[in-house]
């Protein structure tokens, strides 16, 4: 689903949109982009059609996804600029080999890979073992990591810190929601938010996430989110590898033994 990209936009309205979520004036982006407002001005009412390198100069500046920045070419009457294809697609086999490799590099931790609404694309071994015992209608595909983590029928039964947890995710998705405008983060953003979620004061460095597991104890990780750099490519901008790491000795000693 288009985030910004309303249905029949102009370029205009939608470089107006983008703008307006960074919180910039029109003076602020002439200013960056290097244009004169009066042409900024003409661009996002209409009176004005910009060229590809115009729009694509102005969606840098405003740091638009590349998955919009082609919405807001194709709104211009401009070709995409950035190429969009699946991971079994053949260019994508050494960015999906590279996926792979680093999924089974991290054993015995667990990670996984999701795309830009935290659907699961692929997991290692480890993180797969954590899902014995989660409903089996909440691993149809296609599975949300974000709904399993909290549903209280996935992990959410099982974290014992899920308020912290929570709070976290609820924070990460405001974030992600913000800088992007999707409309699916932003329902999953209230989705994670209902009822409200109160921030956790805690002394620790980082949130961690702490697991109960079937035998009573509690596996405790602290997480790294991994995504490719410079990505030119819509999906591969979209991938995000999230690696969970032993957070006590104890931890490490049982995935470890």
């Amino acid at each position: 689903m288009a985030s910004l990209a309303l249905v029949n936009a102009t370029a205009g309205v939608l470089i107006r949109e983008w703008r307006q979520r960074r919180h910039l004036s029109q003076l602020e982006l002439a200013s960056r982009a290097d244009v004169s407002t009066r042409h900024l001005s003409w661009i996002e009412t209409g009176r004005s059609r910009p060229t590809s390198a115009m729009v694509m100069r102005l969606c840098d500046h405003l740091e638009v996804p590349l998955r919009e920045q082609n919405h807001v070419l194709l709104a211009a009457g401009h070709a995409p600029a950035h190429p969009e294809h699946q991971l079994s697609d053949p260019p994508m086999a050494e960015a999906n080999a590279a996926l792979e490799t680093i999924l089974r590099g991290h054993q015995p931790y667990p990670a996984l890979v999701v795309d830009r609404h935290w659907e699961l694309i692929s997991a290692n071994d480890a993180a797969y073992a954590f899902l014995d015992g989660v409903d089996a209608d909440l691993l149809e595909p296609p599975i949300n990591v974000v709904r399993l983590s909290i549903h209280p029928r996935g992990l959410g039964g099982r974290i014992v810190n899920l308020a912290e947890w929570r709070a976290h995710l609820a924070e990460r998705l405001r974030r992600e929601y913000d800088a992007s405008g999707d409309a699916e983060l932003g329902a999953l953003l209230a989705e994670v938010s209902a009822g409200g979620v109160e921030p956790v004061e805690s002394s620790a460095l980082v949130v961690p996430l702490q697991l109960r597991m079937p035998d009573g104890s509690v596996l405790s990780f602290i997480t790294t989110t991994t995504v490719f750099g410079t990505p030119r490519e819509v999906t591969l901008s979209e991938l995000a590898i999230e690696a969970f790491y032993p957070a006590d000795e104890e931890t490490r000693a049982a995935l470890n033994g």
